[in-house]
Parts: C-alpha cells; structure tokens; sequence
C-alpha cells in the first residue's frame, strides 16, 4: 500500500473544498520554492493554465530584491496579464502553505491590483 504525506493530503483536502464552494470560476495557485515564488491562473474545465507570473523570467533576474518584495511584483504582474484577458473572478488556492509571509503578500498584491476573490 502506498503511503501518503500528510501534506499531500492537505493539499488534496483544500483543493476539494475549494472546488466545491467556488464552482466555475478559475482558480489561481502558489508555488515557491525557497528563492524563488510564481503563480498561475488555471481553468479546471480543460485543464489549461491560461495566465502565469514567475520570478525566474528574465525581467526579475535584473533586479535584486527581498523575497516579500519579489513576490508583490510577481502578483502585479500576474495581475496585470489577468486583466489583459478580462479575468477578474477567481478563487485562490494556496496549495499547502500558510497563509503568511511571502504568500499573503502575493495575494494582498493581486486583490490592490484588481482581482476579487
């Protein structure tokens, strides 16, 4: 039998309940790593990430920031590509972090930067 992280399990638990209360919007998630944040704005009816922002693209290369303030910039971006193709409903889904730190900076940039959720 094959054993299961309890943060997978997280991961799975929180992505379920999100489906079910946010049905038909799209759905933005949260990966970083220890230097380096990206986000993306998915579409679970065909499976397509149809927006991204990362901090590894060339354009944040250049600049030598904190990690907090890498991933405000990262959230304006993405947030400036959403309204590039008219998305501003979404829901967000946090993976297995905390809502803290780099992560809630990430958000509270996307919401000063025209996304509801």
């Amino acid at each position: 039998m094959k054993k299961i992280s309890t943060d997978k399990k997280r991961i799975v638990r929180n992505r379920i309940k999100l489906k079910k209360v946010s049905f038909g919007k799209l759905r933005i998630t949260i990966s970083k790593s220890l230097k380096n944040i990206s986000a993306q704005i998915v579409d679970d009816s065909i499976n397509k990430t149809i927006v991204s922002a990362s901090s590894n693209e060339k354009n944040f290369k250049k600049d030598k920031k904190n990690k907090t303030n890498l991933s405000i910039t990262v959230g304006e971006l993405l947030a400036k590509r959403a309204a590039e193709k008219k998305i501003n409903n979404v829901y967000f889904d946090r993976g297995g972090y905390k809502y803290h730190g780099r992560v809630k900076a990430l958000a509270e940039s996307l919401r000063k930067n025209g996304l509801n959720f």
